[in-house]
């Protein structure tokens, strides 16, 4: 199942408003002549709660199996993307993937919501949602929505408003025990390779481009967009915090991470605290011989606030489950701290 169809609650960001101050008079040192010009405050988005924005991305979840594209062009962020399907997908694509959305569902639940501060301008939501009913699959046919699953977002404040600059999601499974892959059939016998055509001169489509791929996602996930000058420094920190948690390293660990941390790994489990990130990060869980962290891509959210798109791999066990050549796509939110930048919060992925 491909998970750029089914990847549901594709979160958005509604208006959140809340005027901060009013005009105020400029008047000369005397008193005496009072400037026609004023200044008038901008209204400021006020500080979310934990309910806020559960109703956003609730307003979101059912705006998506409405495929009301729509409600999403003026709530998600210009940086905003997803990570779907080996994809890394921009807005105008999540927008024009929602268009085509056809889903029968019975009931949604969403619960276990948990929100942390990155910085005052970002915060990351995570919830649990269960579903019942179907959305249409790669073949248009009706599949069963996967659930339950962890959802989380990173929102934003732009001005009077909180939009959505990521959204992710993975199905909760128990390491232990995660779901078997539907049996495959033989391999049968291969053809004769084709005939290889080059490329017309006029011909706008990469020489190098993968004709399924292409078709899986929208067309727009090629965006003009390109990583910042932050990228490879960002890659850099990010390798470093996947070598310190394959050496169990909990000094390299604490160095590379901000005061308040959480994170949803690949198994849908949601870890709350930077206590907790440590905990699972140096336990026994896992036995990794390798890694690697590629496909680096940075936006900046913010002078202090770096969003890093990124695929890496890992050979070796986790939960006792190979995780050989598994490739994981996920999303790493870094703060400065003086020179340094230091990892706040990550979500990764089993790419599908």
């Amino acid at each position: 199942m491909k998970k750029i169809t089914l990847s549901i609650l594709l979160a958005a960001a509604s208006t959140f408003v809340a005027a901060c101050g009013g005009p105020a008079a400029n008047t000369g040192a005397n008193n005496t002549n009072t400037n026609a010009n004023t200044n008038t405050s901008k209204p400021v988005a006020a500080t979310p709660t934990t309910d806020a924005l559960m109703a956003l991305d609730k307003q979101a979840n059912e705006a998506y199996v409405k495929g009301d594209s729509k409600f999403f062009e003026g709530m998600l962020s210009d940086k905003f993307v997803i990570l779907a399907g080996g994809q890394r997908m921009d807005k105008a694509a999540t927008v024009k993937m929602i268009a085509g959305v056809k889903c029968d569902i019975k009931s949604m639940n969403l619960t276990e919501p948990a929100l942390s501060m990155i910085d005052a301008d970002t915060y990351a939501l995570s919830y649990k949602v269960t579903w019942d009913g179907t959305c249409n699959g790669p073949d248009g046919k009706p599949m069963k929505v996967p659930s339950p699953i962890r959802s989380a977002s990173i929102w934003v404040r732009s001005a009077d408003k909180w939009q959505a600059v990521f959204h992710g999601e993975n199905l909760i499974v128990d390491p232990k025990n995660p779901p078997k892959a539907a049996p495959t059939a033989p391999p049968k016998k291969p053809a004769a390779p084709a005939k290889k055509e080059e490329p017309k001169k006029n011909d706008k489509t990469a020489a190098n481009s993968n004709t399924a791929a292409n078709t899986a996602a929208p067309a727009a996930v090629q965006s003009k967009a390109t990583p910042d000058a932050n990228t490879d420094a960002l890659v850099k920190v990010e390798l470093a915090l996947w070598e310190a948690w394959k050496a169990h390293d909990a000094k390299k660990l604490d160095d590379l991470m901000a005061k308040d941390v959480s994170f949803v790994n690949i198994f849908g489990t949601y870890l709350a605290t930077r206590a907790d990130a440590m905990k699972d990060w140096t336990g026994a869980g896992c036995n990794i011989k390798s890694v690697s962290v590629t496909d680096g891509f940075a936006s900046a959210l913010s002078p202090t606030v770096e969003m890093l798109t990124r695929k890496g791999t890992a050979e070796g066990t986790c939960g006792g489950q190979k995780v050989g050549g598994t490739v994981i796509w996920g999303v790493s939110i870094y703060v400065k701290d003086g020179d340094a930048w230091k990892f706040a919060f990550g979500m990764n992925s089993p790419a599908m």
